[in-house]
């Protein structure tokens, strides 16, 4: 019995060891290196990000296949990635974070494998996976087993699109083919200053184009954030933008299959704020923070917005009302007066489609004098790139609230969730201007021989342009036909989208069957 124990202590023993040289990484010298350039571990990472005890670790004692080239004795335990599930505010998601002091966090086939198991088990189990990025790329000593398993991963990206939220996080280098796996996933997140995202590098782009560039100018944070688009938040530090995916999360349901986190709130559901009577200028022209709007309206005052720095002419975020987690989307007067253009078409309908994935209702803010024209545009395909939130508002069946709060001219009235796009409730205060173009454009191709022929042009052109006003564009033109459900006074505009939500809690509606669709990329 005696020598049964000592062989059963030898085995806990080599076990406890080989589970130390797994959790060791790539050794104290690379270790501090991570935190000289003011990263940190794969697994201090982790520890940020879970609940503290949730993380359970999978495949800690996996090697990769022994090659004929440079590898033979660097076969580390658990190889360059850290997998597994935890919990964020108690609910389960499942989590890699590659680990580049291990080979440089290179991709290998087994690397790829371990990813691979934990995204088919949130697909089985319905809940969230994050990544967390760092990586050098594939593993040019495995050749296409590398490449083979990078496909892997976009295979399981793409099944897993609009099943379960993804979430990946860049906290370093993200280079080449890696790219695309966060590219697929439903948010990216960069931190500032330590982390990049590009096809091809620095030294490719100066040996193909002949341009000098910086990893940071090429493929920074600031530069996917404000100019790319494909990064949707970005935080100062790890820690930060850590956060910031505890926070998005809260606003996500586990799966496709479940609503989003009621989170009960001490502010009236009732609460009028008399302060939106006034926030719209009386003057047309004149801009306003559509943020003020949004913040007053919702719960706390409390709103994440996503792509803040890019597109800014709409506004896109999370916020609750009255308890219920719901996506904003919302015309920005201060910049372009609001207008619709490329990036904010395809902006805006991301977003509406990731929070229809999600059971995530939609209160849509309008204050749109059209799309923006010009040869550019026009060029550049405004017309996909506006069809494409066409798109996702029809295709939408969430719950639609629509607030119409001035402008909403043109072809722009269509696509802001109007009432034609299967909009549920729509709403408008009294400030509200809808029509098919503005009333001085209107009146200068109406009444163009009149004002021809006038002896004050100017004087006669305000004349016809506020009888326009009052006959054609006022919302009560729109609500004799249905297409308004009701004008409201602007400081109720937090107690009907509440009572709103909870009588469209139970909404049901489908659209035809079909494959997919085939929106307009």
């Amino acid at each position: 019995m005696a020598v049964v124990n000592h062989q059963v202590n030898e085995k806990i023993e080599d076990l406890r060891a080989k589970r130390a040289e797994s959790q060791a990484g790539g050794g104290e010298t690379r270790i501090k290196r991570q935190h000289d350039s003011g990263r940190n571990t794969a697994r201090e990472r982790l520890d940020i990000l879970l609940d503290p005890g949730s993380f359970r670790e999978l495949d800690a004692f996996v090697r990769h296949r022994e090659h004929d080239f440079d590898m033979q004795n660097t076969r580390p335990l658990g190889d360059s990635v850290i997998v597994g599930w935890g919990t964020v505010d108690g609910r389960l998601v499942y989590v890699y974070s590659q680990d580049f002091t291990v080979v440089g966090g290179s991709l290998s086939e087994v690397h790829a494998k371990k990813i691979c198991k934990i995204m088919e088990m949130a697909l089985k189990t319905g809940a969230p996976v994050i990544g967390l990025n760092d990586s050098g790329g594939a593993r040019i000593q495995e050749g296409v087993d590398s490449l083979g398993g990078f496909a892997d991963i976009f295979l399981r990206n793409t099944l897993a699109s609009g099943v379960v939220p993804q979430i990946s996080v860049i906290m370093g280098p993200c280079a080449g083919g890696a790219v695309y796996s966060p590219a697929l996933t439903d948010f990216t997140l960069m931190v500032n200053k330590t982390s990049y995202m590009f096809i091809t590098g620095p030294d490719v782009v100066k040996q193909v184009t002949h341009e000098e560039v910086s990893f940071e100018d090429l493929g920074g944070a600031s530069v996917h954030a404000s100019q790319s688009g494909v990064c949707h938040m970005v935080g100062e530090n790890e820690t930060e933008t850590l956060m910031l995916v505890r926070e998005l999360l809260s606003y996500m349901p586990q799966n496709n299959m479940e609503d989003a986190p009621f989170v009960p709130t001490t502010d009236d559901p009732l609460r009028a704020d008399v302060e939106l009577d006034s926030l719209v200028p009386d003057n047309p022209n004149k801009p306003y923070d559509v943020k003020d709007v949004i913040k007053r309206v919702v719960d706390d005052g409390h709103f994440l917005e996503i792509h803040e720095e890019y597109a800014e002419n709409i506004v896109v975020g999370y916020a609750r009302l009255g308890g219920h987690s719901v996506g904003i989307v919302a015309n920005q007067p201060m910049v372009l007066a609001g207008v619709l253009d490329i990036k904010a078409s395809e902006k805006a309908a991301r977003f509406v489609r990731t929070c229809d994935a999600f059971n995530i209702p939609i209160v849509t803010f309008v204050d749109v004098p059209g799309y923006l024209p010009g040869t550019e545009q026009e060029h550049n395909g405004i017309i996909t790139s506006g069809a494409k939130l066409v798109y996702a508002y029809c295709e939408a069946t969430v719950p639609k609230l629509t607030v119409t709060m001035r402008k909403s001219y043109g072809g722009a009235y269509c696509v802001m969730s109007s009432k034609h796009l299967r909009g549920d409730l729509n709403l408008a205060w009294p400030t509200a201007e809808i029509a098919v173009m503005g009333p001085e454009g209107a009146v200068e191709i109406i009444f163009r021989r009149e004002l021809k022929d006038a002896d004050d042009p100017v004087a006669r052109k305000a004349e016809l342009a506020a009888e326009y006003r009052s006959k054609f564009a006022s919302p009560y033109v729109a609500a004799e036909r249905g297409f308004i459900d009701d004008i409201i006074e602007p400081r109720d505009t937090r107690a009907r989208l509440i009572n709103a939500l909870e009588a469209f809690q139970n909404k049901r509606d489908v659209n035809p069957p079909k494959k997919h669709g085939n929106i307009p990329l």
